[in-house]
């Protein structure tokens, strides 16, 4: 049997999302870019991928990403081994640890902000 059948439609998007209608309270670990509009108390790892934190989202974790887009409320630490951008509506309560910052007029952070070895 060839071994060249493709995959369905699902198998091959490009983002996971947590809705929000979604509340989880744990660690989460992705492979692929992570959309979040919904609630998650825990940790979240995206490795060498991009993290998005929607307008209505609510977060209480450490995030880890090579991107952090931020419209939404985070309770956490903050690390990207690229950016962090920060939309005017978002909220962060922690540290922030990245090479390049970009922050919106209205955004608000509450912690260290550590930018050092920017490109």
């Amino acid at each position: 049997m060839p071994n060249d059948i493709a995959a369905p439609a699902d198998e091959r998007r490009v983002a996971a999302w947590i809705g929000r209608a979604l509340t989880i309270h744990g660690r989460i670990v992705s492979q692929e870019h992570l959309t979040i509009d919904g609630q998650v108390d825990g940790t979240i790892e995206v490795g060498d991928h991009s993290l998005m934190i929607g307008a209505g989202a609510t977060v209480k974790a450490d995030l880890t990403a090579r991107t952090i887009s931020v419209s939404g409320s985070v309770t956490g630490n903050l690390t990207a081994s690229e950016r962090v951008v920060l939309q005017p509506t978002a909220s962060v309560d922690g540290d922030i640890t990245t090479p390049r910052l970009m922050m919106a007029e209205g955004a608000v952070v509450k912690g260290k902000v550590d930018s050092r070895g920017g490109r």
